[in-house]
């Protein structure tokens, strides 16, 4: 009877994050449009096929929905980013597949990355936000390491810098490159491509 009794609740369990996960896929287009200031549950619901309570049912505000859908697409990146570092031979290679990559997502992918810079900014002011941003960060900072510590060990090469300042350099980059991208900037993404390019082997010692 208990066996049964933990099978339903784990069925339960299962059945809860999937929809949360359904409506945070639905979510982040209106958020990644709107941005964090000039959304709201309401809003969202008014541009999705799902109804305010139904929102507010799996997600008690604005601010758990939005890390909600922030992980859940960083996850998804960090996922494509270890791909690379799996299935490249060279360090030529890693390197331009890694530029080609971050190229392409800041790209077609610009509206989310805007959130998650427009998220980790409220953090800043918001201490709801700390936690969850601080979070993701160091997810994405392990991510940009596991690339850089691959290129290195492929180069024969010892690292020069340590994790954060590696990925706050790429960090950089890219963060500028989106905004240049999203102003309209023709250079902007063939600037990050060289960018990256030229970066990955200043990181090691020469």
């Amino acid at each position: 009877m208990t066996e049964a009794t933990d099978r339903i609740s784990r069925r339960q369990v299962d059945k809860f994050a999937e929809r949360r996960s359904q409506l945070a896929t639905s979510a982040l287009r209106t958020l990644s449009e709107l941005g964090y200031a000039r959304t709201s549950l309401r809003e969202i619901a008014q541009n999705s096929e799902f109804s305010h309570g139904v929102l507010h049912y799996y997600f008690r505000d604005k601010v758990e929905l939005i890390t909600y859908c922030v992980k859940q697409y960083k996850a998804e990146c960090v996922t494509r980013y270890d791909q690379i570092v799996a299935t490249a031979e060279s360090a030529d290679q890693l390197r331009e597949t890694f530029g080609a990559a971050l190229t392409l997502t800041c790209d077609e992918d610009g509206s989310m990355h805007r959130l998650w810079y427009d998220l980790r900014n409220q953090a800043l002011f918001e201490d709801s936000f700390r936690a969850d941003v601080l979070e993701i960060d160091k997810t994405l900072e392990l991510m940009i390491w596991r690339i850089v510590t691959q290129y290195a060990e492929l180069s024969g090469r010892a690292l020069a810098v340590s994790s954060s300042t590696a990925y706050g350099l790429l960090d950089g980059l890219f963060q500028q490159a989106l905004f240049r991208n999203l102003a309209g900037d023709e250079t902007a993404l063939p600037d990050l491509r060289t960018g990256v390019t030229q970066t990955l082997p200043k990181l090691l010692v020469s």
